[in-house]
């Protein structure tokens, strides 16, 4: 299993970014999938989760900004955040539990000027 993500970058408070996660090794139509961000001193957090039926969820402080969302044939996960804030400033990696591991992508930055 390998995750890649990318699309992380320098914005401006209120600007938007869409991150991707390339999945290889696996089947997106019968697995969870997640993306976590750990800003500087803090402890990874799980950000938004979509099932394998397409169910979402969100951690609180991003509900209405973000949406996670795939294309299984293709085999990408996506999030894409949309009125950024300073706080949401963070490595954001894609992550899955698959067969008792976890697996993670390499993280990709995301950072939200003020």
């Amino acid at each position: 299993v390998q995750l890649q993500a990318s699309g992380g970058g320098l914005v401006q408070a209120g600007g938007s970014l869409r991150l991707s996660c390339a999945a290889r090794g696996i089947v997106l139509s019968i697995n969870t999938m997640n993306w976590y961000r750990q800003a500087p001193g803090k402890q990874r957090e799980l950000v938004a989760v979509i099932t394998s039926g397409g169910s979402t969820n969100y951690t609180d402080s991003v509900k209405g900004r973000f949406t996670i969302s795939k294309d299984n044939a293709k085999r990408l996960v996506f999030l894409q955040m949309n009125n950024l804030k300073p706080e949401d400033t963070a490595v954001y990696y894609c992550h899955i539990y698959w067969r008792g591991r976890h697996y993670w992508g390499q993280g990709t930055q995301v950072t939200v000027s003020s």
